[in-house]
């Protein structure tokens, strides 16, 4: 008989979902837990490259295809070179993380994948209604974005983080595959706040990515045009192939996620507000997040208890309406940053782990009248 209650269902099978149910099934006192994963997607493409930066290696160590310990910055006229000592900057693919997490969890007899699309999640009843079926749990998560996200986006200060980038293959060396480049100000689409990325995997093979932080998106085309651009003027290479694309857009939003929460449905991921409203970044955040869920989860409490951080959320709100108000002032501000300031320093701030004294040194590397007044109409 094809079962339909479970102790915990989770929508969706990206990062959240997949480390909340490893973390699930890693830890005893979930052990007799019977865990339901939902999702349409089967997750078997490489969609999206997650970096980030530590000090140490961490429980999916395996996975990380590339590291870096240095690491360039181009704006405002000056190239800062990067030594990230003590820290790593390291690359995760997607696919290999989709891959190991199934394979990890489909060891377990508790836990369950259903390929199916939620239409809708009912909280009181905690059931949740599929397109072929109809399933229920003692506890839901749900990585869905809440439709107010939308509805109610000219209420808050939203910027959209959207990108594409090609992996390229080059026929001599041409990359220094020791250092990456966080962010290159050189080639940009007028006064708005875009910038290349690029990560060398070898001296014959890289991602080269533009981004923006802008309200409004863009035609496929325009980025094309701009990474072809820097590929053949600013990196000088004229012999390439396009082996692999990814593109993608990430909300970085004052829009409180965390209140679609309760009792029985606790929104994880994009959906929970995990994601840096400043930045995008979202993998140590996530693991973070869903640390912190179990512990709550384990002593009792609501599971999204206390799971953002009310000084970076304002802090957040600052950047953000800086950004709206005045977007060309993101070359500026990145400038600021990485100039003035230590790389522990940034690297803690970003991780949400900074000291008070800390703070202060990063607020004073950025103060302007831009900001004064963001203080003040951040909403």
């Amino acid at each position: 008989m094809k079962q339909n209650h479970f102790d915990h269902i989770i929508i969706g099978h990206g990062l959240a979902g997949l480390q909340l149910a490893l973390s699930f099934q890693n830890d005893m006192f979930f052990k007799n837990k019977t865990i339901a994963l939902i999702d349409k997607d089967l997750k078997n493409k490489n969609d999206k490259t997650w970096c980030f930066w530590e000090t140490k290696p961490n429980k999916l160590e395996h996975l990380v295809s590339k590291t870096w310990k240095n690491a360039h910055f181009y704006g405002n006229g000056k190239h800062i070179e990067l030594g990230l000592n003590p820290y790593k900057y390291k690359m995760i693919k997607s696919l290999d993380f989709y891959t190991y997490a199934k394979s990890e969890l489909q060891k377990n007899s508790n836990i369950t994948f259903i390929l199916d699309e939620v239409v809708l999640v009912e909280s009181q009843e905690k059931r949740i209604q599929t397109k072929s079926n109809s399933y229920s749990a003692n506890h839901i998560f749900d990585s869905r974005i809440s439709k107010d996200f939308q509805l109610k986006k000219n209420e808050y200060t939203n910027i959209i983080q959207h990108f594409k980038g090609w992996i390229i293959k080059t026929e001599t060396d041409c990359f220094n595959p020791e250092a990456f480049t966080m962010m290159d100000y050189r080639l940009k689409d007028g006064n708005q706040t875009t910038f290349m990325y690029v990560l060398p995997f070898s001296k014959n093979e890289a991602l080269v990515e533009f981004t923006y932080f802008t309200k409004e998106t863009v035609k496929e085309d325009v980025y094309d045009n701009f990474i072809k651009n820097y590929i053949e003027n600013l990196l000088d290479i004229k012999d390439y192939t396009i082996t692999e694309m990814e593109k993608g857009q990430i909300p970085m939003s004052t829009f409180p996620f965390e209140k679609y929460s309760d009792n029985n449905v606790t929104k994880i991921g994009t959906a929970g507000g995990w994601v840096k409203g400043s930045t995008g970044y979202s993998f140590k955040h996530t693991e973070k997040k869903v640390a912190k869920l179990i512990e709550n989860i384990k002593n009792g409490k609501q599971p999204s208890y206390k799971l953002l951080k009310n000084k970076y959320k304002f802090y957040d709100k600052i950047f953000l309406k800086v950004l709206l108000d005045e977007n060309h002032k993101g070359e500026w501000i990145f400038t600021q940053y990485y100039r003035k300031n230590k790389i522990e320093t940034m690297f803690s701030f970003l991780d949400e782990a900074s000291s008070f004294k800390e703070d202060v040194q990063i607020m004073w590397s950025l103060f302007s009248l831009s900001f004064i007044k963001a203080f003040f109409r951040a909403k």
